[in-house]
């Protein structure tokens, strides 16, 4: 991947993202597997953030997101933040090695655990985001919505419309 692509990857993953948004935000109650799983893909991608920039990870609690509209807040700050640092990457960065805090407990599991590349490690996040919006379409259908499309080509097809998050402070 180069850059570009990688640039358009989280374009996608956060325009799914929003439109998953919008069908949680429409149904009438609140569901706590909806929010469970909500907050598992955000915290992921906001500990990646953090290890891309070198920063420590303390990821929040789920306990610190009482409404629906707070978790979906903080998925919009990391969306805000991702673009600037997308934008200070340079070719060199897609190959340069990403060590994982949790390594070690890799190597305990599996013998070994090699660094990944950085274009691995964003792809990993939008893979990881992607399986877990197809169970919160699972989830949605359970409760009796219909999920959104989110697939990468339908995406495409619509000319890769930009993520729609509606109005925060109505929200």
């Amino acid at each position: 991947m180069d850059l570009a692509e990688c640039k358009a990857l989280m374009g996608h993953t956060e325009w799914a993202e929003s439109v998953v948004w919008q069908a949680v935000l429409e149904l009438p109650q609140h569901d706590a597997q909806l929010q469970e799983k909500l907050y598992h893909i955000h915290m992921v991608q906001w500990s990646y953030l953090h290890i891309w920039r070198g920063e420590s990870v303390k990821p929040r609690e789920l306990a610190s997101f009482p409404t629906r509209q707070s978790l979906r807040s903080w998925a919009r700050e990391y969306y805000d933040e991702l673009p600037s640092y997308l934008a200070k990457l340079q070719p060199a960065d897609l190959a340069r090695e990403v060590r994982f805090p949790w390594a070690d407990r890799l190597v305990q599991r599996f013998g070994n655990a090699q660094p990944a590349p950085w274009a691995d490690s964003l792809l990993q996040v939008a893979m990881h985001s992607g399986y877990h919006r197809g169970q919160l379409a699972r989830r949605l259908r359970e409760l009796g919505a219909e999920p959104p499309l989110t697939d990468f080509i339908a995406w495409i097809w619509m000319g890769r419309p930009v993520a729609d998050w509606g109005d925060d402070e109505a929200a």
